[in-house]
C-alpha cells in the first residue's frame, strides 16, 4: 500500500478484507469516489478507505444492505461534519481566560 494513503482496488480489499464484488458495491453505490477510468485504474484515498471500513463493518455485524450501508456512511459523515462546526463555534464564543 502506499504511504501516502493511495490504494489500489487489490490493496483496499486486502485493507477491508472484503472481496473486489463487495468493494464494486460500493462504488456502484456512490459510498466511494475512486479516481481513474475503469476498476484496474482506480485509485481510493484515505478517506475511502475509512468508509469501506465502516459501510463492510455495518453490513457485516448489523446485515444492512449495500444501500442502507451507503445511507449510514453519508450519515455519519454529516454528523462528523456537524461536530466539527460546533467546536469551532463553541471557541468563537467561549469568554477568553
Amino acid at each position: 500500500m502506499d504511504e501516502r494513503g493511495v490504494f489500489t482496488l487489490s490493496e483496499l480489499c486486502v485493507l477491508c478484507n472484503a472481496s473486489g464484488e463487495a468493494v464494486c458495491a460500493l462504488v456502484d453505490e456512490g459510498v466511494l469516489q475512486p479516481r481513474g477510468a475503469n476498476p484496474r485504474r482506480w485509485k481510493f484515498d484515505a478517506q475511502d478507505a475509512r468508509r469501506a471500513l465502516t459501510a463492510l463493518r455495518l453490513a457485516r455485524d448489523l446485515g444492512i444492505n449495500t444501500p442502507g450501508a451507503g445511507l449510514a456512511v453519508e450519515l455519519l459523515d454529516e454528523l462528523d461534519r456537524l461536530h466539527q462546526r460546533v467546536r469551532v463555534l463553541e471557541r468563537l464564543l467561549a469568554p477568553e481566560r
